[in-house]
């Protein structure tokens, strides 16, 4: 059996406000790097711009999660999304009128990224309530498509040239994609009982719970730690989270010297770096079209232990190509996998997490996963500033090689139905 196009009006919505707002991000993102730079050539402070762009989501993401859980989650991403329409307006003001400083686009990136930790979190516990739970890979898949579309090939090849028209106009347009995104959201209907997540038999031990029992787990003051005990009490779901971190180690790492790999060992020339960039986005498109046929086909676990075997395989190609076409090839491979293992795990956990717990558990799989690409790219520019760039893609390799005969062990030896909720 294969999966077709997800259907439903809801769906579309807020698949259309997920691209839209992707839109706005990949203008923003470079121009705040652009003017940080115009602003100032110390290098730490246009640092100081990055970091304060990634701090939120680590600092404040497991409590993104119990929010998530406790408010209605709809009306958490639109007031969300609005928000971040007035915080990215009032800088695209301030730029067209010469009052932002280094100072207002950190408190800026700051703002944004902890209103988008909330915004993630809701919007992952949201998905199961308009989607059938047989169709959320390929519904996840398509939601990584639009958005890697809309960042790689819309948003971030306009930034350039906005910004060169009027360094205020591309933040102009991100406020628009944040306000068209918050309605595109509250025109989804409020979500019934009826329409959220199902279970299979035997699977939710506590599926006949009351509402009295949810509201003591959401107003539990342990909550921001309750995600955490579920994956812990869940072994395929704790090997998920563990085998993304160290996938994210080993990206982080490979991601950060990407670019100087590229133009010193495959020689990819400069003018055409674009296009080896666009390969591999492209590769991610490849992998959304089948995550959820394959899913369908042989089975969620089955196929993410193939998929993380397929990128180990990938990144050792990639290590020893020497050719852009060859290397470009590799990267592709390896991305598509990428967006497969991004999809199924994500709706493996929407399949089997509690609805009232769906907001803190996915909050601590992104904490998890995000903690750890940073540190890979510590690590990669520590190795190949003593031992050159060879090495750091046999190191990614080596690291995905041990994720996957970990994750091989964990899914095979999996017994049981997944944890019940805590009590």
């Amino acid at each position: 059996m294969t999966i077709t196009a997800v259907p439903g009006r809801d769906y579309r919505l807020l698949w259309s406000a997920a691209v839209c707002s992707q839109v706005g991000d990949s203008l923003r993102t470079p121009a705040l790097a652009l003017l940080a730079a115009t602003l100032t050539r110390d290098p730490r402070a246009v640092a100081a711009v990055t970091v304060a762009g990634l701090l939120p989501p680590l600092l404040f993401g497991l409590l993104s999660g119990v929010y998530a859980d406790r408010w209605d989650r709809r009306r958490t991403m639109a007031v969300v999304d609005g928000g971040r329409a007035v915080v990215v307006a009032a800088l695209a003001w301030s730029v067209a009128t010469g009052h932002a400083g280094i100072a207002t686009l950190v408190v800026v990136a700051s703002l944004l990224a902890l209103l988008g930790t909330l915004f993630d979190a809701s919007a992952y516990a949201l998905l199961p309530t308009v989607v059938p739970p047989e169709r959320l890979a390929g519904a996840n898949a398509r939601l990584q498509a639009g958005t890697a579309v809309a960042g790689g090939f819309v948003g971030a090849p306009l930034a350039g040239v906005l910004f060169a028209v009027s360094p205020a106009l591309p933040f102009t347009a991100d406020a628009l994609t944040f306000a068209l995104a918050a309605v595109l959201i509250l025109a989804i209907p409020a979500p019934t009982p009826r329409r959220s997540c199902t279970f299979r038999p035997g699977e939710d031990a506590q599926k006949g719970q009351s509402r009295g029992h949810n509201r003591k787990i959401n107003e539990n003051k342990g909550g921001v730690w309750e995600g955490i005990r579920f994956l812990r009490r869940d072994r395929v779901l704790w090997a998920l989270t563990v085998g993304t971190a160290g996938s994210n180690l080993a990206i982080g790492g490979l991601a950060s010297v990407l670019v100087l790999y590229a133009l010193a060992v495959l020689r990819v020339p400069e003018a055409a770096y674009g296009l080896f960039a666009a390969g591999a986005i492209a590769g991610g498109l490849g992998g959304a079209l089948f995550a959820g046929r394959l899913a369908a086909r042989f089975g969620t676990l089955p196929t993410l232990r193939v998929v993380l075997l397929g990128q180990t395989l990938a990144l050792a190609g990639f290590a020893l190509a020497r050719h852009p076409l060859t290397g470009g090839l590799a990267m592709a491979g390896f991305t598509a996998g990428s967006t497969i293992w991004n999809s199924l795990r994500a709706a493996y956990g929407q399949r089997h997490v509690p609805p009232d717990l769906l907001g803190r558990v996915g909050a601590a799989q992104r904490v998890a996963g995000l903690a750890a690409a940073p540190a890979g790219a510590v690590l990669a520019g520590l190795a190949a500033q003593a031992f050159g760039l060879t090495p750091v893609p046999w190191a990614a390799a080596a690291v995905f090689a041990l994720v996957t005969a970990a994750v091989w062990v964990t899914f095979r030896a999996r017994t049981g139905p997944p944890a019940a909720p805590p009590h």
